[in-house]
């Protein structure tokens, strides 16, 4: 396996853990629609939480969460749409992004719930 596919299951796996931490139930890990993908769906409260998860080794190009651009956002929209017809939902949904950066080999997470609106 690419060594950049190690790193990102290390970060979704990180972002679970966090989550879980958080009290949220994880309901799927990579959800696939398509071509269309969801890192993780969790559920806190009443409300079905779609997560990106973006790591990257240094923030020296940005932010990971600069990378959900306007077109990764509406794969996302569309994807959660299919997990709610899917599965028979009528729930409330929400958006986040999970970031993980590594500064001096330590995961540095940080969570942006409602990152984006539909």
């Amino acid at each position: 396996m690419a060594e950049h596919n190690d790193f990102g299951k290390l970060g979704e796996e990180l972002a679970v853990n966090y989550l879980i931490g958080k009290g949220y139930e994880i309901l799927e890990r990579n959800w696939r629609n398509q071509h269309k993908e969801i890192d993780i769906i969790a559920k806190d409260g009443k409300d079905l939480i779609v997560v990106e998860v973006k790591a990257r080794q240094t923030d020296e190009y940005g932010g990971p969460d600069e990378a959900v651009n306007q077109q990764k956002r509406s794969r996302l929209v569309e994807a959660a749409n299919a997990y709610l017809f899917k599965n028979d939902l009528d729930m409330s949904t929400r958006f986040d992004i999970v970031s993980i950066i590594f500064k001096d080999g330590e995961p540095v997470i940080e969570h942006i719930e409602d990152a984006f609106l539909p």
